[in-house]
């Protein structure tokens, strides 16, 4: 994992936190998108995929797309839904939509006339909950 972003407010780009904890079935604690009335609780987003964007010559980095977790090595968007995933050490959480409609078109959009995350994010639903630290892995479950 190499970054871990939230934000208090929705509509703003989140910050990098060296750890979070993470709540069953809510999201993150003290991220403006926790909610456990939906499945899109947490979001993940490859830095492969942000470094699209830089190559595209945009001035991004992690927590720039409002994804939670930032990625390197797991190809994403190939997990089905209902792919369970193992974050850290004690957070289960389950794929439970690949990208997103983008209703409006936001700044990075705007700057370079695309935009990764409705195509390359996904969302989960958390199952456990705990404590989540930057350089921890994000793999897929056993279970």
């Amino acid at each position: 994992m190499i970054s871990i972003n939230i934000s208090p407010e929705k509509g703003e780009r989140k910050k990098p936190v060296d750890s979070v904890r993470i709540i069953t079935d809510y999201g993150i604690k003290g991220d403006a998108h926790a909610s456990g009335k939906w499945h899109r609780q947490v979001s993940l987003l490859a830095i492969e995929s942000i470094r699209k964007m830089q190559n595209m010559g945009l001035d991004v980095g992690p927590g720039d797309f409002a994804e939670n977790i930032t990625t390197s090595g797991i190809d994403l968007v190939a997990l089905p839904v209902g792919t369970r995933l193992l974050l850290g050490t004690e957070t289960e959480a389950e794929v439970s939509q690949i990208g997103k409609e983008c209703h409006s078109r936001c700044v990075i959009y705007e700057t370079a006339g695309d935009c990764v995350m409705p195509k390359e994010g996904i969302f989960v639903k958390i199952i456990k909950g705990g404590k989540l630290s930057i350089g921890d892995s994000v793999r897929r479950s056993e279970n």
